[in-house]
């Protein structure tokens, strides 16, 4: 089995309701997801596919939905004072952790037709979450 790995980073904003800790807090990370391709045999030039190609269909999504955007539960209390004052969020029906933010970057580019091995969402230096399917 061949694996790429194609690193991007993004920064978004976002809180944990009802967590115990500080990040019941608004709070921002700056974040590097890994996003690794797998393939049995190599294309005609001698690759799994373009780094390119995974570039492309990652930063697509991440620009549209995540990169300087507010994640939200959808049942934030917080989010009708963002519309009322036309501020850029993302409501989604889980809490938006690494583990849930790597299945969705994971679950797009399966979508868009790649092979996808594994996402690892890097929230800080040294903390990751990592979404597979086995």
């Amino acid at each position: 089995m061949h694996v790429i790995t194609k690193e991007v980073y993004f920064c978004y904003g976002h809180r944990l309701m009802n967590h115990a800790g500080k990040c019941r807090n608004l709070h921002g990370h700056s974040v590097k997801a890994s996003i690794s391709i797998k393939s049995e045999q190599l294309n005609q030039q001698g690759m799994v596919c373009d780094f390119a190609d995974v570039r492309d269909a990652v930063e697509s999504f991440v620009d549209q939905h995540l990169d300087h955007n507010f994640l939200l539960h959808k049942d934030d209390p917080i989010i009708p004072a963002l519309v009322a004052n036309n501020e850029r969020f993302l409501a989604i029906d889980e809490h938006p952790t690494a583990e849930v933010l790597s299945k969705m970057i994971y679950q797009h580019l399966k979508q868009e037709g790649l092979a996808v091995d594994q996402v690892v969402l890097w929230e800080t230096a040294s903390a990751y979450a990592c979404y597979r399917e086995d």
